[in-house]
């Protein structure tokens, strides 16, 4: 066996890599905030409605609630008139009788009267089609003519049709959006207990790197990877707590380490380094680390820090580490390379903030999709490369193509921000071609 086999050999899997972090995970406590400030968060238990929804039979019409068998034989050349004999607006709690012959008039949204068995919409009534509007009758027992005959049950909302007392409108682990929000207070609630948010850290790594909108110099490049992987935490659920850019001297990054082992455990639960994790003479971060530039093996560092690099058969994204910082602080090392910090964070990081967050949903989903072009896959690497989904979906599957022109190059940031997802190519396979099937991660 040739080195590069032998290097091949011990490369490990992505499954193996995920089942390794996740392992290391679990949910986080609870806490109990305002539907105000829930928007986006994770509820850490069911929520099961206190009353019906809706809460009483009400009009879903501005109209007259009314005995259906009054009107069977109405029409608009006959119409038949009933006594209107009271008034029911939305939020009254009023429940008047209703005489046979009779009508109460109800605004929607408006308790139906227990006698009532229909509603009839307001257009259905000779008042409304001679004047279009609603008519205030003058007298002190106005009359209404109806020209339609209502069905039973007709354009009332019954009681608990929605959901019933304690049924449960949304389980533990999901994720509160606009429109969770509005079951969660139909339900009965002003607030909600939600998975305390991950906090995170990070930590970038190059002396090339200098602040996003600097002129850069020769051999300098903006620091890109701090605004990416803060923003997906972000987006993942998470909350960023520090960020920092060190440069390729140990001594600082060691520094910023020893300052997280003072942290309190409520300021950092996870820190993400990206940079600094292959083989070469200035990849700091395994070089702090694990105490040297080179090896796969475990090792223990200062305060208790335990990190593990290890390569994996993935394109981008082959080298990579995760370990323990200090108590209750876990470490990603991600590869400076944005293309691959970005893969790793859906691939590695995503799927652990969601375990902490205690969502149901835990590793991306892989949905079928089928190549628009061709491109080139690296042999015996399992390749993600950012891909665009195109119109004109085929027999259900996503077509997609690269996102960028360059192809499935790391450092092609530039073009990130048109991927939709990644393409996920099978490591055995080093040519795609237009029409391939090929797996499809659709971003958030």
């Amino acid at each position: 066996m040739t080195a590069s086999e032998q290097r091949d050999a011990e490369q490990l899997t992505v499954e193996e890599w995920q089942e390794l972090v996740l392992a290391a995970f679990e949910p986080s406590a609870s806490e109990t905030v305002p539907l105000a400030e829930a928007l986006g968060r994770t509820i850490s238990a069911d929520v099961r409605t206190r009353h019906p929804v809706p809460l009483f039979d009400n009009s879903s019409m501005d109209g007259y609630a009314v005995r259906y068998a009054d009107l069977q034989t109405a029409t608009a050349e006959h119409p038949i008139e009933l006594t209107v004999v009271a008034d029911v607006p939305a939020g009254s709690g009023s429940d008047p009788d209703l005489p046979a012959g009779s009508a109460v008039r109800v605004m929607t949204g408006a308790p139906v009267p227990s006698q009532a068995d229909a509603v009839v919409p307001v257009e259905d009534t000779v008042e409304h089609r001679e004047a279009g509007r609603w008519v205030t009758p003058m007298d002190a027992a106005p009359t209404v003519h109806v020209t339609v005959p209502p069905l039973p049950g007709r354009f009332i909302r019954r009681t608990g049709e929605d959901a019933p007392a304690g049924a449960v409108v949304l389980a533990a682990g999901s994720v509160l959006t606009p429109r969770a929000l509005a079951s969660v207070a139909a339900a009965g609630f002003g607030e909600i207990p939600v998975a305390r948010r991950p906090r995170v850290a990070i930590v970038s790594t190059g002396s090339e790197l200098v602040d996003p909108g600097q002129v850069p110099a020769r051999g300098m490049i903006p620091d890109s990877n701090t605004a990416l992987l803060a923003a997906l935490v972000v987006e993942a659920g998470g909350a960023v707590t520090h960020r920092s850019v060190v440069g390729d001297d140990p001594e600082p990054l060691l520094d910023l380490l020893d300052a997280f082992d003072a942290f309190d455990a409520r300021d950092v639960d996870v820190v993400v380094l990206s940079g600094g994790v292959s083989a070469g003479a200035f990849d700091v971060v395994k070089e702090a680390l694990s105490g040297t530039v080179s090896g796969d093996n475990l090792r223990r560092g200062a305060g208790g820090r335990s990190v593990r690099f290890a390569r994996l058969a993935m394109q981008p994204g082959k080298p990579q580490g995760f370990g323990v910082l200090g108590p209750g602080i876990r470490a990603f090392c991600l590869p400076g390379n944005p293309v691959s910090a970005a893969v790793s964070f859906e691939l590695f990081i995503k799927p652990a903030l969601a375990r902490m967050l205690g969502r149901l949903v835990t590793l991306p989903t892989v949905l079928e999709g089928v190549a628009a072009v061709g491109w080139s896959s690296p042999a015996g690497r399992r390749q993600y490369i950012p891909v665009v989904v195109q119109p004109g979906n085929t027999f259900n599957a996503i077509r997609v193509r690269p996102s960028a022109a360059g192809g499935s190059g790391s450092h092609l940031v530039a073009s990130l921000a048109a991927a939709d997802g990644v393409a996920v190519v099978p490591e055995r396979v080093v040519e795609v071609r237009p029409g391939d099937d090929v797996g499809v991660i659709l971003f958030a």
